[in-house]
């Protein structure tokens, strides 16, 4: 081979690997631009003060510090939290919006045929927060001492009212199954919200009450309202005390309280693994997860493909709680 020839050669395969290797620059400097571009937004999709936005105000300080970028919280609230979760779905798959939303996302698709979004296509999974009983209760002074006495009430020929906070709530799909297993008959009594709901229980108007440990437990610990059970498959650290459902007669029983991070549908892949991986490590900083247990909340830190999964089974196990009860929204 002659040396003009080999120098011929040697300079076509250097311009091959140079058009390789420009051919995956957009994706590589992508990766490494964000978060550099803007701030990024966090939308709780309920308004201030609720557990939602109290997640999404603990995690962004120590998002905002591991990213090297501004996280701002924006409220976004309304419709069971399908408003924001509806801006969220409809932004730019960009990496700069993301929703804080809680267990009512996987009701509201049965609940709302209309939604302007489809819940398993629009959106994509990027963390499971974490899960949290709901513990039913009821006020000091009831003749309930456990949830066996109301069981043997409901099933007494009487009817046994409870309030939740709100038609299609968890409070509300959970206690439909438990009546339902159980042969009970449980009247429901909606309200709007959990302060109306709190200020009922305390004065006894509503003979059970179930919602979070969160807006619950103040009142349990000043003993004025009584635990009597908690949704989920095992004791909540919150009340060790208290018994699960599955402990009370209902084998199996298991209806968790859930918040999560969700994107765009079509946000990058890269930019959803690191996202998830930054929540991740903000869930073991001891501070954040002292601050998310007193919320309740029992931390998770999975994949996203894992937060996908889960939230895509409790739209389906919603889905069939509604249909076969025929429950509608208020």
């Amino acid at each position: 081979m002659t040396k003009t020839l080999w120098l011929l050669k040697s300079a076509i395969c250097v311009l091959l690997a140079a058009a390789g290797l420009a051919a995956t620059l957009p994706r590589v400097v992508h990766a490494q631009a964000w978060p550099a571009k803007q701030p990024i937004r966090l939308v709780a999709v309920f308004p201030p003060g609720g557990s939602v936005d109290q997640v999404a105000r603990i995690l962004a300080p120590v998002l905002q510090h591991r990213l090297g970028q501004t996280v701002v919280v924006e409220n976004k609230g309304g419709a069971s939290g399908s408003i924001g979760t509806a801006a969220v779905a409809s932004s730019l798959p960009d990496g700069y919006t993301f929703a804080v939303v809680f267990d009512t996302h996987g009701v509201n698709p049965s609940l709302m045929p209309g939604l302007p979004y489809d819940t398993k296509r629009d959106l994509t999974a990027v963390s499971l927060i974490g899960t949290g009983a709901m513990v039913i209760t009821t006020v000091a002074s009831s003749p309930y001492k456990t949830f066996a006495d109301v069981v043997n009430a409901a099933r007494g020929g009487g009817d046994v009212s409870y309030g939740s906070i709100g038609s299609g709530s968890l409070g509300h799909l959970a206690m439909t199954m438990v009546a339902k297993s159980g042969q009970l008959n449980l009247v429901h009594v909606p309200y709007r919200g959990g302060g109306p709901l709190l200020n009922d229980a305390i004065a006894g108007h509503v003979p059970l009450a179930i919602g979070s440990i969160f807006l619950f437990k103040p009142q349990i610990d000043s003993a004025r309202l009584r635990a009597l059970a908690v949704t989920t498959s095992q004791r909540s650290a919150n009340l060790p005390d208290v018994p699960t459902l599955a402990e009370s007669g209902f084998a199996g029983f298991d209806a968790p309280a859930w918040w999560a991070v969700l994107a765009p549908a079509k946000t990058p892949p890269e930019i959803v693994k690191r996202m998830n991986e930054e929540i991740n490590a903000a869930l073991k900083v001891p501070d954040v997860a002292q601050k998310l247990a007193v919320q309740g909340i029992v931390t998770n830190t999975g994949a996203p493909a894992a937060a996908q999964t889960f939230i895509e089974n409790q739209v389906d196990t919603w889905a069939k709680v509604v249909k076969a009860n025929g429950i509608k929204a208020d």
